[in-house]
């Protein structure tokens, strides 16, 4: 069953710091730009902590970007930038966007709900919590040299559970009470959270969600690092939990045991998932015209007097009854509309469910068989990034940056849902759900 527990948060303290400044995107979202950005903005702002800069002498004995983020981190707290709650609490969160694509027309504006918590660290063989999307190396490299250094986490994973009696909403959320947080991000989200403390409306909420299982929406990089972590950190057999933690229903096992996540639910409204395109490089002797005879057998080959990013899109999306992407290159742009007959006989051995998907064909026949691109180099990011902005993707096929990119259709929740309950995972950045949820908001020290 899923364990939640309240904690008691470090915070930014608002006599100290403006919150605008210092809080960040998860760290996988902050571009080059955005980095230098945050560095401007304040001295406290959290991107030094989780995506601090290199400098000149890292790795060469100096202290490098691991061993400078625990050292601004310990110094914030005695400084008194950050502040630990006196009670644990859970952590109401709301944010209210503007949904982004091309081509809408209108503005189309939404509030997606949830809280933020503890939630216990189970292995996916316990069929608790469920992934649906394949990992990267570095990043999970990266994030665990972050962890042990500094010994806390700075932005939450995103997980989504299903209650369509909507039992968290009806708690937790009072629209007469002004919230602790406000903050509005670089996307104009609304961030809003309101501290909950009551210790019988979190045993209410703790309860509700106990017989519930979790999909990983956002983060699943950060959580088998976290995993990774609780198992270092295990205590021996000898040491029963409940001498590390008395008060074990409350508590987790021992602090490592579980991490900071924010928990939204599916049936509820506001949840809107994004396509992470894909763009490849580096790629030795790519010639266009060859690699699109390549794709013949199965796809049709559609060529798009389109150049504009954003009808490109609009192409895509009009399209119905198929599977399609765009593949961008430099000698033009073309719809790519899956052969059923022919996909299907070619991906025999994965799922039906899978089949369909845009993500997989594109990554078992375009990437893996037609460009060579091995499964390895795709979990190393050898020959390939992952956009969210259609426009850059296109951008750099024009600076002759990439070889191609690929413009894609998001994944729908019914299909993520499927494919994980399934116990299955769809490629590696599948899936972008939006907004980001802010780091910074609330941290867990484990110490």
């Amino acid at each position: 069953m899923a364990r939640i527990y309240p904690f008691r948060a470090l915070r930014y303290n608002p006599s100290l710091v403006r919150l605008q400044d210092v809080v960040t995107q998860p760290y996988d979202k902050i571009t080059p730009a955005m980095q230098q950005a945050y560095y401007q903005r304040s001295p406290y702002n959290l991107v030094r902590i989780i995506l601090g800069l290199p400098e000149l002498f890292d790795g060469d004995g100096a202290q490098d970007v691991y061993q400078r983020a625990a050292r601004d981190f310990a110094s914030w707290r005695r400084e008194g930038v950050f502040t630990q709650e006196g009670e644990p609490c859970i952590y109401a969160y709301s944010q209210t966007f503007a949904v982004p694509g091309p081509a809408l027309g209108v503005e189309t504006r939404c509030e997606r709900r949830g809280f933020i918590a503890l939630g216990e660290l189970y292995d996916y063989s316990a069929k608790v919590v469920f992934r649906h999307e394949q990992t990267l190396s570095k990043p999970k490299s990266d994030r665990l040299n972050l962890l042990r250094a500094t010994r806390a986490y700075f932005g939450q994973i995103f997980m989504l559970y299903s209650d369509p009696g909507l039992t968290a909403e009806r708690l937790l959320f009072d629209s007469t009470a002004a919230p602790d947080i406000e903050v509005t991000d670089e996307y104009e989200t609304v961030h809003r959270v309101w501290r909950v403390s009551d210790p019988s409306t979190i045993n209410l909420l703790t309860t509700a969600l106990e017989d519930r299982k979790l999909i990983i929406a956002d983060g699943h990089h950060r959580y088998e690092t976290a995993l990774q972590y609780a198992r270092e950190q295990a205590p021996q057999e000898s040491t029963a939990p409940a001498e590390r933690n008395p008060d074990s229903a409350a508590q987790p096992p021992y602090p490592e045991a579980a991490t900071m996540m924010t928990f939204v639910n599916m049936d509820a409204q506001g949840l809107v998932i994004l396509p992470t395109h894909r763009v490849v490089h580096s790629l030795a002797g790519f010639d266009p015209a060859r690699f699109l005879e390549s794709l013949q057998p199965y796809f049709a080959v559609e060529p798009l007097a389109i150049a504009d990013p954003e009808e490109l899109i609009a192409r895509l999306k009009a399209v119905q009854g198929k599977t399609a992407f765009v593949a961008v290159t430099a000698s033009g742009n073309y719809l790519l509309s899956a052969k059923e007959e022919a996909v299907n006989t070619a991906l025999k051995d994965i799922s039906e469910r899978q089949r369909h998907l845009d993500t997989v064909q594109l990554h078992a026949l375009v990437l893996e068989k037609a460009l060579g691109i091995t499964p390895e180099a795709i979990r190393q990011q050898t020959n390939i990034r992952y956009l969210r902005d259609a426009a850059e993707a296109v951008s750099q096929v024009a600076r002759n940056e990439a070889d191609a990119a690929f413009l894609m259709n998001p994944v729908t929740l019914d299909e993520l849902r499927e494919v994980a309950f399934a116990g299955e995972v769809m490629p590696q950045k599948s899936t972008d759900f939006f907004p980001k949820l802010l780091s910074g908001l609330t941290i867990y020290a484990l110490e």
